[in-house]
């Protein structure tokens, strides 16, 4: 890092994929972890959670009414403090560096398909992969959050290439973050049975879960190759009953 920083910080939920990932990342660099999460210190700790303490993240818990606002202004405060031996990272690995990151996603072998489609959180994932597609690619965003009207803006902050043909879906959340029904479960253990495919209730479930749909829909031009993004992460497969899915 240039900052030459000793610890990372970031944001995220109960049972956020980033905090864990980011812990085990820190881990294996021997650095500082803390995660500030969007819930209350006397709430159950999650698998999520007890996993990134597992893997040495010191974590400060700060509530959910207010955790936009604290959120933006400790990152500002970073920014201004230019001698901090803190690293800020915003939540998902929101920003430019995230969007770099999210761009070698797309290897040689992508130039292949016509459309490429993807699970939507903050944007970054999707940002990255709509600079590094190809000129002739249509890439599909499927927002996992309700009502999220933002996105758009956030997701062209980040977006060098312009003249990619990108768009959201907003029709596949199921009712808003985390939200399921019994179909997405029925669909995400139909998956498993035939491909043995692992698929999570926040984002990989409804991604596929669109995916399908739409091809039923002939949404795509006919003879079209299909990339779907698999961005792994089952953290919040953790909150349901045991026995809900078969894998």
């Amino acid at each position: 890092m240039d900052k030459k920083a000793s610890s990372i910080l970031s944001f995220g939920g109960p049972y956020s994929n980033h905090l864990v990932a980011l812990a085990f990342a820190a881990n294996e660099n021997k650095l500082k972890s803390i995660g500030y999460v969007r819930a209350n210190k006397n709430e159950p700790i999650t698998p999520s959670l007890a996993e990134a303490i597992g893997y040495g993240m010191q974590l400060e818990f700060i509530g959910r009414t207010h955790f936009q606002t604290i959120k933006n202004e400790l990152i500002e405060k970073n920014k201004q403090d230019q001698a901090a031996a803190t690293y800020f990272i915003n939540e998902g690995g929101y920003g430019t560096l995230g969007a770099k990151g999210a761009a070698t996603i797309l290897t040689n072998q992508a130039s292949e398909f016509d459309y490429i489609i993807a699970a939507v959180g903050t944007g970054t994932m999707l940002a990255g992969i709509i600079n590094a597609a190809k000129p002739n690619q249509k890439i599909i965003g499927i927002p996992v959050l309700k009502n999220e009207i933002s996105l758009i803006e956030e997701i062209n902050t980040l977006v060098i290439n312009k003249q990619t043909d990108w768009k959201l879906l907003h029709q596949f959340h199921l009712g808003g973050y985390a939200k399921i029904n019994p179909s997405l479960i029925e669909f995400m253990n139909a998956l498993w049975t035939l491909e043995k495919i692992p698929t999570d209730i926040v984002y990989t479930g409804k991604l596929l879960l669109a995916a399908k749909t739409l091809i039923q829909e002939n949404y795509f031009e006919a003879n079209s190759k299909i990339l779907v993004i698999h961005s792994g992460g089952l953290q919040g497969n953790r909150s349901l009953p045991n026995n809900t899915l078969v894998f």
